[in-house]
């Protein structure tokens, strides 16, 4: 249970209703499908932008993300991240890159994330985020060898610039953590006389629910169990399920399971203090498995040292 605001943070709680009107607006969510990560829990601001700042330092985070390999035009996804705390830790800035290949479709953006960050009376931290940005989307339809000669849905390509908003909500103490956002406010397309149609999304909005615990089992072993819960429309719901160990804080192993899609392998090794590396690969549980030797993901994050670095847990498991 979220703990009471103390009475000098009661005049933010407008701000949360608005946060949290916007992501519980609707349980009902659009089939198209944001960008999947096995590392989430590793740079949630990619799933949440009240994210932005937790880790009470100026971190620096890539991710590249090749799916499906062996399957002509699969998924490429790459992501860099910047996020840090500012004004005595109450606010959360955040800054990202990414782009996304699919198929013909190529899509490459820049979102902002504000975190506005309450500390409670139980030295956790209630965060309220908000995250803005554009991107550019591109398919070349005209590359594509259509059954029907002269198709007029693919004789011309499509590109233009459009907005992106999300929301969210994230709590998190040094042993815990839990959050939901909505990382798509607004339906968005691009329509063959090169205008963008954009609206908000209502009705299709995506929704996910994240949360997570550190468990010391002794001076040298640490679990980090966490979960992922996605809830799309014409889908059941997907649960990723984790599980992580750190021995001596310097290695980690873990697993996942996501439903009804695939098994996941992870490790990271915590170089130095600031850098540490991941890796993840995932195995298909579908018919895809007959086609493709899996996905592989690497990440990669730096974090500034300074002051305050020796107030963070290190390394920070979340």
């Amino acid at each position: 249970m979220v703990p009471i605001l103390q009475k000098r943070n009661r005049p933010v709680l407008q701000v949360a209703m608005i946060v949290l009107v916007l992501v519980f607006s609707s349980v009902k969510t659009n089939a198209q499908q944001s960008p999947m990560y096995a590392q989430y829990m590793f740079n949630m601001m990619n799933i949440n932008p009240a994210y932005a700042g937790s880790r009470g330092t100026t971190t620096f985070t890539g991710l590249s993300r090749n799916q499906w390999v062996g399957i002509r035009n699969a998924p490429k996804t790459t992501t860099l991240s910047m996020d840090m705390p500012v004004n005595n830790e109450r606010i959360g800035l955040g800054f990202q890159l990414y782009d996304d290949k699919l198929g013909v479709e190529r899509t490459t953006g820049f979102n902002f994330s504000y975190a506005f960050r309450i500390r409670m009376s139980d030295a956790g931290t209630l965060s309220l985020g908000l995250q803005g940005g554009v991107l550019n989307y591109r398919a070349n339809y005209t590359t594509l060898n259509t059954r029907q000669a002269g198709d007029p849905v693919f004789a011309q390509d499509l590109s233009g610039i459009l907005p992106a908003a999300a929301a969210g909500v994230f709590y998190n103490s040094d042993n815990f953590y839990a959050g939901i956002s909505t990382p798509a406010l607004l339906k968005t397309k691009i329509r063959y006389d090169a205008q963008a149609d954009v609206t908000y999304a209502g009705q299709d909005l995506q929704l996910y629910t994240t949360a997570g615990f550190v468990a010391r089992l002794n001076d040298n072993v640490v679990l980090k169990p966490s979960t992922l819960i996605k809830i799309a429309s014409g889908a059941p719901v997907q649960f990723d399920l984790n599980l992580n160990a750190w021995f001596h804080d310097i290695i980690s192993v873990g697993a996942s399971y996501r439903t009804g899609d695939a098994y996941v392998g992870m490790a990271e090794l915590q170089l130095t203090k600031q850098f540490r590396m991941g890796y993840a690969y995932e195995h298909p549980m579908t018919d895809l498995r007959s086609y493709s030797s899996g996905t592989h993901e690497l990440m990669l994050r730096f974090e500034l040292g300074g002051g305050n670095q020796s107030k963070a847990v290190s390394p920070r498991y979340f």
